[in-house]
């Protein structure tokens, strides 16, 4: 009998709605009471529209109590004027338009507006159909029911809208209120649209309901379309109002995201205007990037994050970790709500694959829910889980980038707080070192610490690496010193706040760690570089503990109610394999520790040959030096092979493991349990092992990257906690809080400037030796007191090594202070300020300017005065940009006396009352060295100023000196005061000079410097490399093909395609196969059905396809070794055999990088990303070939999706490209200015300069990060949009599949499997194409290192005989020289002849040709004419012959780190008695007996550049590698400048007596007295001879060199030595 309730609905409200069938059964239950009103008095108990009510009345509670608590608040504070609730103030006189513009302005601009006038719309909208429908359910009610409220609950409705009415209604006046207001709003309103959804959407995806309220008839609609505008539209597409962090400081143009709306957030299109520009033009440059947010500004980020991370912040000490995750809490809180949602929703689309394709086995008879909502659950699923996962990898780069800045920063300025060391390499600690790294990976070019070598890319390399975080995750889915260095608390060692014993209880300074500090430059520049990007890696260290084993426990449980109990049989084989993947994991991790040591072998090794890469070609040295550096590569490639191999077998257990799980847990449902493997079991299942697959494999690699991670996370945790500090820091280490990064300072600043009863010393342990070359450790002693002149000239004087500097260095605290007694001071007054010139020059890479003013502001009359009296004068006027020229890198276009001079100019202009200058006169002439004496120290600018004044040159530095101190070889001071001035000069004579190539600074000449990097107009340098555009090129890429191919790199190409090709297809027969096992089922009794076979022939097609790739990767990755061998020897022989006109002009750090950062991604990241490439292109072709198979009409859905995604990633690529590239530069200035600053830490400290470096440092990395930021951006922005894609194209063709021509349920599930793949293909194939392409980037820069200008390359037939050269006869004829093809000649028809034997001089002012003619001798540049060596042409010889056989001593020798063997033997060719004979006549142990300490043996450490040896002490060195050398023909270029006049006369009697007869000697000096005594000497002039024969004859005439020696002042001595009466 058909219920009567039935025909009343129909008949009232005309529906014929199928679902009216089961209405009987519905109204039965009791669940449409409340539609036929009398029937159901008790329905207001249960109805669900008085849940909005009762979020209303939940929120207006809240709002209550906030606006109370905001009132007691105000009432506790000091009433002050709030502008926010006053809706026009001072406004009154002004247009009534005006006033409602500037209201609007107030409450976010006119779109929020707009937005909120909408919203109100909606709710009275609303609010009226509301109060219809209420009024109809009263009206119905009889008058005298007062039960009328439970009879109607759309009265509940009615309320909600009211209240909704009046909170929209105050959001248009209020602006305190509006995000209050604005979200209780939102919150009841997605409260009603949810009732409506559970009442009358839901039912309409089931068989077997009827939406609840469908009585409303179309109003129903209406209220739910305009709910849903109102509950969702409008709070997702309004923007956000921007809130300035620093509301003092807001930006002046918000980046948009931080006024764009929820959606725009989610979907970031925000962007949208980035991805059109840059693809509209040719480059996107860092001023077109949106600005960087005020939340990430790195002054806001190190506001924020010091106060955890900083050890000078905290106050309790504790490790960076956990300050970092303090600092980062709501960042790492909303990565897990988004990770715990991202691993929930990866089993959305297996459920969905579940349902249809059971819905296509059993028909209607299967499940209460319509096909279309499981549909709809197969777009809705993989969208929500795109938008969680994209959200994690949002906010893991923002914590990424934010990190980067904090670490760089906080490095930088504990950098400033720490003690800088030149220490020697140890091999023992830096072995123990490396095997506590692990396996860091070398992600710059000096990942050895062994290495103090600061390698800084400087022309917009890629950062290899930057993708990696995200990339990973989508598989699976001090300041100033202000006041004074002071000082003087007398406090005696065995105090427990002394020094000593400060230190002995740190971990630092214990015999374990003594020696960490080891290349501390080094180690620095490996914590901003390589350690930062494991950091960065580690940001996602939340998949791992989070996901992973959630998601694994969440498949088991999957596969369990999906296959029973043989899931856990499968989850049993892969506990007993898992093991596998650990031993082979550890197994990487060993091999990559020994390879590490190999790659840190070759680094350090091509590093230093780079860094003396002008010195390797004058000795012709390249052959053997490549050689080496060859060895070293092989030993390295060695290494990386067996790496590769392991990794190979890692990954193809990650592969087969999961293969051999599914395959057994197949066999026990087939077989054990006798069940059906249906398609909807298959295909559901196959997607919960694919994701079972990934974790695995995640845990294999990712484990790795969590202990690089953390071992990097140690590193620079121990660096900032246990770095060895400043003394004035080292005080306050343990108690952070009485200093916030500023230097302390005495209550009454001590005025006295000097020392008593110290002593001071680089390390407090007395067996430390290594810090300088002796055994011993070095001491600077004061005996009682002593006290310089205030207001005066002092100086400090002593042998070579004797400790000149370190009393400087003592004094401005950068020696640690070992008080003797209780009465032990030291005191440098720095109220007035510091200025120090240091005797080594530091300069920024900016302008001459810049560098003399140095920040301190200009006035135009001091700063002339300055340059005139330091002799800068006339030489700017050369310049065409004047004083606005660019010194470029370290002074790259000035020479040592030049940049003597800029930073001596840089001293006197600064206002500081305490000048310290350390040697500046030993880079300059006498002429110039007595302009600056009488100029400059006897100038009014330094009048009243107190100069200390290091110097050997006693006779011109004596007369304006009104105290002089004497030094000891130990370290001691032997007298003060003024009587030593007529002694010394009466010891020492002044020995007047020519006029060096620095008498007058002028554009760096050809003969001086012939090939730095010429200037421009403007001053800017032309060596700064441009940002390479577009593509990359075939060429570049021909040349990894060939290395890849061999002889034949178009075969290899073909064979190696074809091979990916057929094991694509073979990858896309395992479905299909299983697709048709599973068919069987639908066709076939289960009984029927042989198992045994399809469980075999999908065993063998599954076990074929992961030996396939284990063999084809095989081959390609051993092919891979050899394509790096063959780039990386063409790279260093082009290097090698380039000309010193290139080298100059191409920075060291430049090269470096070629050899090093760009090899490595040759080596393991750009032939990884071409198999990428390729094989996803082949696969991703492969599945859209199965799925034009099955469903035909699909072919061109596909290729559309296909053109769209090429044309969104064609977009995308352009603009990442570019941003890529501009993010790489960005962080290139970024490392240079760290780099900068830590080379001249001594001058920023002494100059109390550290607030404004920190500042730029600052300024820097926001520079980088606005790059950095909107780069992960873009990376989101492909990625969400190509997820979208995916989704409609895989739910496009399950409907067709389910509501189309009948398809088996099998072919379904294959080509939803191949579907999903493909969608995804596409945008892994768009991300790694765009690796590819940054990553090609380092195949270009090679490829241009390859094609630069080279010289002549050696042959066999130009080969000398093996005797030669027998002499040192020398004999030029009508040579000429230029520095280029085009390039004026520098030398004009040079003829002279040298006996073998003599001993020439040669002398000429600035410019005259003398280096040019050194470097003609060596074909070092273009010449014209002939030079003969002992009768030999030296033109038809090989270069290498030539200059092995001559040997050229520089001014500024180049040591390399390692032992005294080493430098002066690098290829072992002598025994140690031929060593140790010309160290000796050298002049080296003769200075080690005068100071009375023991001999440098030949086991004795020399630090990188020796930067561990004063700059006479090398200059001995480079005397005794020629010595040992033996050339026939020896060059010095002011080799002896440096030496102070003991040792100098040592070196001139070895000169003299112990080379060989037939050795010549050529001798450029400053000293006549050098030279005076030699068988010729040769003046030059305008590259010509002027005067060329004997001393004796050129003094008898008159000319040029009988002129420098009458104006000398001392001709009679200078005539003695020449042998004239």
């Amino acid at each position: 009998m058909v219920h009567p309730t039935r025909f009343t609905l129909q008949a009232e409200h005309g529906l014929t709605h199928p679902a009216f069938n089961y209405v009987p059964s519905l109204l039965g239950s009791g669940r449409y009471h409340h539609i036929i009103g009398p029937q159901a008095p008790n329905a207001f108990e249960v109805d669900t529209r008085f849940i909005p009510f009762a979020v209303a009345v939940f929120t207006c509670t809240a709002l209550i109590l906030q606006a109370l608590v905001h009132r007691v608040s105000t009432w506790l504070k000091p009433r002050e004027r709030n502008e926010e609730l006053n809706l026009y103030p001072a406004t009154r006189q002004q247009a009534l338009l005006d006033k409602y513009m500037n209201h609007v302005q107030r409450l976010g601009g006119s779109i929020i507006y707009a937005y909120s006038i909408l919203r109100f719309s909606c709710v009275m909208a609303l609010l009226y159909l509301s109060a219809a429908a209420t009024q109809k359910c009263v009206m119905k009610a009889p008058t005298s029911d007062h039960s009328w409220p439970s009879r109607c609950p759309e009265i509940f409705i009615f309320l909600t809208y009211v209240y909704s009415a009046v909170l929209s209604f105050l959001v248009l006046f209020t602006q305190s209120w509006r995000v209050a207001l604005t979200r209780a709003n939102t919150f009841v309103l997605l409260s009603a649209f949810s009732v409506y959804v559970h009442r009358d959407i839901w039912p309409l995806a089931t068989y077997t309901d009827l939406p609840i309220d469908i009585a409303e008839g179309n109003e129903l609609y209406i209220k739910i379309a305009i709910l849903f505008i109102v509950a969702l539209c409008i709070p997702l597409c309004i923007p956000r109002p921007y809130i300035p962090v620093d509301p003092l400081n807001p930006m002046l143009k918000p980046n948009p995201e931080l006024t764009a709306s929820w959606l725009s957030r989610m979907t970031f299109s925000y962007i949208d205007s980035v991805i059109r520009l840059g693809s509209s033009v040719s480059h996107l440059s860092h001023e077109q990037l949106p600005l960087l947010g005020d939340a990430d500004s790195a002054v806001h980020q190190k506001k924020g994050s010091f106060q955890y991370m900083d050890p000078f912040g905290v106050k309790k000490r504790s490790h960076l970790f956990w300050g970092a995750l303090i600092h980062f809490r709501k960042e790492f809180s909303v990565m897990f709500v988004a990770a715990t949602l991202m691993c929930l929703l990866e089993f959305v689309a297996p459920i969905g694959i579940n349902q249809v394709l059971r819905y296509l086995e059993r028909g209607n008879t299967y499940g209460n829910l319509r096909p279309w909502f499981w549909i709809a659950w197969l777009f809705c699923g993989p969208v929500l889980t795109s938008f969680a996962t994209h959200w994690y990898i949002f906010h893991c780069t923002v914590v990424s980038v934010r990190m980067e800045a904090i670490i760089t920063q906080l490095v930088f300025e504990h950098s400033l707080r720490i003690r800088m060391k030149a220490e020697a390499t140890n091999d023992e600690q830096s072995q123990a070192e490396l095997n506590a790294t692990k396996s860091a990976s070398l992600a710059t070019p000096t990942r050895s610490a062994s290495t103090a070598t600061f390698v800084v890319n400087t022309d917009g390399n890629e950062e290899p690496g930057n993708d990696r975080l995200e990339e990973d995750i989508r598989s699976e889915s001090g300041s100033s010193l202000s006041e004074s260095t002071a000082v003087g608390s007398p406090r005696l060692p065995s105090e427990s706040t002394g020094t000593e014993a400060r230190h002995e209880g740190s971990k630092e300074s214990s015999p374990k760690n003594r020696h960490s500090g080891d290349n501390l430059l080094g180690k620095i520049n490996n914590y901003v570089t390589s350690d930062l990007q494991h950091l960065v890696e580690g940001v996602d260290f939340l998949t791992f503990v989070l996901n992973v084993p959630l998601q694994i426990a969440i498949a088991t449980i999957f596969l369990y109610q999906l296959l029973g109990w043989s899931a856990l049989v499968g989850l049993v084989i892969t506990v007993i394999f898992s093991p596998i993947a650990g031993v082979l994991g550890k197994k990487v991790q060993d091999l990559q520790v020994e390879k590490m040591k190999t790659t840190d072998a070759r680094v350090q090794t091509l590093t230093e040959a780079v860094g003396v890469l002008r010195m390797i070609k004058l000795f012709g040295w390249e052959a053997k030096m490549a050689k080496q550096i060859e060895e070293k590569r092989d030993d390295e490639l060695g290494w990386l092979w067996k790496v590769k191999r392991f990794r190979l077998y890692c990954s193809t257990a990650s592969l087969a493991i999961p293969t051999v799980t599914m395959l057994i847990t197949y066999i026990s449902y087939t077989l054990l349990m006798k069940e059906e493997l249906t398609a909807s079991t298959i295909f559901s299942s196959m997607a919960v092992f694919s994701i079972l697959r990934e974790q695995l494999y995640r845990i294999s690699w990712q484990t790795m990257l969590m202990i690089e991670a953390k071992v990097s996370l140690d590193r620079v945790s121990n660096f900032l906690q246990n770095a060895e500090l400043l003394d004035t820091f080292e005080e306050l280490k343990d108690h952070p809080e009485k200093m916030n990064l500023t230097t302390p300072t005495t209550p009454e600043e001590d005025t006295r400037i000097g020392f008593g009863n110290a002593t001071f010393g680089w390390s407090l342990d007395e067996q430390d030796g290594r810090l300088s070359p002796s055994s011993r450790n070095y001491r600077l002693h004061i005996d009682g007191d002593l006290l310089f002149k205030r207001g005066k000239i002092n100086l400090i004087i002593g042998p070579t090594g004797c400790g000149k500097t370190s009393m400087l260095m003592a004094l401005l605290g950068e020696m640690h202070f070992i008080p003797a007694n209780l009465d032990s001071w030291f005191s440098l007054p720095r109220g007035g300020g510091v200025a120090y010139a240091a005797q080594e020059s530091w300069l920024q890479s900016a302008t001459i300017r810049d560098n003399i003013l140095f920040g301190s502001p200009y006035e135009e009359g001091r700063y002339e005065k300055v340059i005139a009296q330091c002799a800068l004068q006339r030489d700017l006027e050369l310049f065409e940009a004047g004083d606005a020229t660019e010194v470029g890198e370290r002074g790259l276009t000035l020479s040592g006396g030049q940049k003597a001079r800029v930073t001596l100019a840089r001293a006197i202009y600064s206002s500081a009352q305490i000048i310290l200058l350390d040697d500046i006169l030993a880079a300059l002439d006498v002429h110039t060295s007595a302009w600056i004496v009488d100029n400059c120290l006897k100038g009014d600018l330094v009048t009243g100023r107190t100069i200390l004044l290091v110097t050997h040159n006693i006779a011109l530095a004596g007369p304006v000196a009104d105290f002089v101190v004497s030094l000891t070889p130990d370290g001691t001071v032997s007298r003060q005061g003024m009587d030593l001035v007529d002694q010394f000069t009466f010891k020492l004579d002044s020995t007047p000079a020519i006029e060096d190539h620095d008498g007058a600074m002028c554009v760096v000449s050809p003969e001086r410097r012939p090939s730095a990097p010429n200037i421009v107009a403007g001053g800017k340098l032309i060596v700064a490399e441009e940002i390479v555009q577009g593509h990359v090129s075939w060429k570049s890429m021909k040349l990894l093909l060939e290395g890849l191919g061999g002889k034949r790199p178009t075969s290899f190409a073909v064979l190696w395609c074809l091979s990916l090709l057929i094991l694509s297809i073979s990858k896309t027969v395992e479905p299909w196969f299983l697709g048709v096992w599973g068919s069987q089922y639908e066709t076939h009794p289960a009984s029927e059905v042989d198992t045994v076979f399809y469980i075999a022939v999908f065993s063998a097609i599954a076990i074929l396809n992961v030996l396939a790739y284990t063999i084809l990767n095989y081959f390609y990755k051993w092919r891979t070794i050899l394509a790096s061998r063959h780039i990386h020897k063409k790279l260093v022989q082009s290097v090698f055999g380039a000309t010193l006109r290139w080298l100059d002009e191409t920075p060291a750090a430049r090269i470096t990088t070629r050899c090093t950062q760009d090899i490595r991604i040759v080596d393991i990241l750009l032939p990884n990303n071409l198999w990428w490439v390729v094989e996803t292109t082949l696969a991703m072709i492969a599945r859209l070939v199965v799925i034009v198979i099955v469903t035909p009409v699909f072919l061109f859905p596909g290729l559309a999706v296909a053109a769209i995604g090429w044309f969104v990633g064609q977009i995308y690529l352009k603009t990442q490209l570019c941003i890529k590239r501009e993010m790489s530069n960005a962080r290139s200035p970024l490392l240079a200015h760290f780099n900068a600053a830590i080379h001249g830490i001594v001058s920023i400290r002494a100059y109390g300069a550290q607030e404004s470096f920190i500042n730029e440092s600052l300024k820097r990395v926001d520079f980088y990060c606005r790059a950095a930021r909107t780069s992960w951006n873009l990376n989101r922005w492909i990625g969400i949009r190509m997820d979208l894609i995916g989704a409609v194209f895989t739910s496009s063709l399950a409907a067709y599949l389910v509501y189309g021509p009948q398809v088996s349920a099998a072919n379904t599930g294959v080509s939803l499997n191949m579907a999903a793949s493909f969608t995804m293909f596409i945008f892994w194939l768009i991300r790694i194409y765009n690796e590819l392409e940054v990553q090609s980037n380092s195949l270009e820069r090679i490829q241009a290192y390859v094609e630069i200008e080279h010289e002549v390359q050696p042959i066999e037939s130009r080969r000398p005989p093996a005797a030669w050269p027998t002499s040192g006869d020398l004999r030029v004829e009508n040579l000429s020289a230029r520095y280029s093809q085009n390039g004026p000649r520098v030398l004009h028809g040079i003829n002279f002849n040298v006996k073998s034997g003599e001993r020439i001089g040669v002398v000429g002012r600035t410019g005259s040709g003398k280096s040019s003619l050194t470097l003609a001798i060596l074909r070092c540049i273009i010449t014209e004419g002939t030079v003969y060596l002992d009768g030999l042409p030296t033109n038809t010889i090989n270069l290498d012959s030539l200059r092995s056989n001559i040997t050229i001593i520089p001014q500024m020798p180049e040591l390399i780190s390692g032992t005294l063997r080493q430098n002066l033997d690098p290829f072992e060719q002598n025994d140690d008695a031929t060593l140790n004979d010309a160290v000796s006549s050298a002049g080296l142990f003769a200075l080690q007996d005068m100071a009375g300490e023991a001999r440098i043996t030949l086991d004795t450490k020399i630090a990188g550049g020796g930067s561990n040896l004063s700059v006479g002490q090398r200059q001995i060195i480079a005397l005794a590698r020629a010595m040992v050398r033996g050339s026939k023909l020896l060059i010095l270029d002011e080799a002896t400048s440096a030496i102070d006049y003991n040792t100098d006369a040592i070196i001139q009697r070895t000169l003299r007596t112990r080379l060989g007869k037939d050795t010549t000697v050529i001798t450029i000096a400053h000293r006549l007295h050098t030279i005076m005594d030699a068988d010729k000497i040769l003046v030059l002039d305008g590259g010509r001879i002027v005067e060329f024969d004997s001393p004796q004859v050129l003094l008898k005439n008159e000319g040029l060199l009988k002129a420098l020696v009458d104006a000398s002042g001392d001709s009679n001595t200078l005539r003695t030595l020449a042998g004239c009466d």
